[in-house]
């Protein structure tokens, strides 16, 4: 007759199989909290958020990354950082921005009452980081919403020289669209601009008068004013144009039959008289060249060469020679840029010219 089964081996199996359904809930509701801390991560939380906005830039959508909460900001939030005037929003808009590439989170750190995002990126192929002060903006349900805390727009304060036409990233600007003094803007004027932090803002110039490429600015900080000061260079056509009205304004004064030509920069001074009326050439014209003065253009001086031959009358005998004498002077002038693009060229003031032996 068989004995009767005792009823703890029974219990040892359910304390056993109780003991694999605690381990297996505690691994379950681990799973639990690791899926969720990383749909928040990667979804709901601060550097999801930041993520989002920068990938707006990557793609090229500024009018949308201009909508995220905390971007936009006005007049009060510009002259709280200590940002004066009214910038330009012209560099607001996707025509205007660079590459974005290579975004990473680097951390995610409380601070105060939000949370500091430091993110990592290529910028047209530069390396930079930028830190965002991100705070929470109410529920959607059960996620919170976020907001930055700080807007991410900076300020670039562009003064071009030698230019009134400029592009920043390809997209083309005037001086008088972006100043706030619109037609009467200075030429050294600043030209504030609003852009999207981070990006790589580069000018560049290329007219008949001026050209400048290259010369850019990482914006990486937000609410912060950068200076961007960019000289340009003469076009060889502008050096060329300038070598004409010259040599124009040279051959001109050649035509005065007399020893010093009014407002010319060579003439010649004799002890004798005149015995017949002064004939000029420009033997060798200056060579010239232009150099930036300020916020317009000046011709530096350099040297030429002019020829008289003209028949002088002896005080002391009476006799009449011919004189021929070559003349060596120099030519300098300023050169000035109207509202219309034209230029305005004037060659500098008479010189002394010493006396004939």
């Amino acid at each position: 007759m068989d004995e009767p089964e005792t009823t703890t081996p029974r219990r040892a199996r359910l304390a056993a199989d109780l003991a694999v359904l605690a381990v297996v809930g505690v691994l379950l509701i681990a799973a639990i909290a690791a899926g969720v801390s990383t749909l928040y991560t990667s979804y709901y939380g601060p550097s999801a958020f930041v993520t989002r906005y920068l990938d707006l830039l990557s793609s090229g959508r500024a009018a949308d990354a201009l909508h995220v909460p905390g971007v936009a900001v006005d007049s009060a939030t510009l002259s709280d950082a200590g940002i004066d005037g009214k910038p330009s929003e012209a560099l607001l808009r996707s025509a205007a921005l660079a590459p974005l590439t290579d975004i990473e989170v680097v951390s995610e750190q409380a601070a105060g009452e939000g949370f500091d995002v430091t993110v990592s990126y290529l910028a047209s192929g530069h390396a930079g980081t930028t830190t965002f002060r991100i705070e929470q903006d109410g529920w959607a349900g059960i996620t919170p919403n976020w907001r930055f805390a700080q807007s991410p727009l900076a300020v670039i304060d562009l003064t071009l020289r030698g230019a009134d036409r400029f592009a920043v990233n390809g997209f083309e600007m005037q001086r008088g669209q972006i100043s706030a003094a619109g037609a009467e803007a200075a030429p050294l004027d600043p030209l504030p601009m609003l852009v999207f932090t981070p990006g790589l803002y580069a000018v560049s110039v290329d007219t008949a008068i001026s050209t400048a490429s290259g010369i850019g600015v990482l914006a990486d900080s937000p609410l912060a004013s950068t200076p961007l000061d960019v000289q340009t260079s003469p076009t060889d056509e502008f050096i060329a144009i300038v070598q004409q009205r010259v040599e124009e304004f040279l051959a001109q004064c050649a035509t005065q039959e007399v020893l010093q030509p009014t407002a010319c920069p060579f003439g010649l001074e004799v002890r004798d008289r005149l015995a017949s009326t002064p004939q000029w050439s420009i033997t060798t014209p200056p060579t010239i060249t232009v150099v930036p003065d300020g916020a317009q253009w000046r011709i530096p001086a350099t040297g030429a060469v002019a020829h008289i031959e003209v028949k002088v009358r002896s005080l002391f005998d009476g006799t009449v020679d011919d004189l021929a004498e070559d003349v060596p002077f120099q030519v300098d002038g300023t050169i000035a840029i109207l509202p219309d693009g034209t230029a305005s060229i004037k060659v500098g003031s008479p010189v002394e010219s010493a006396p004939a032996d």
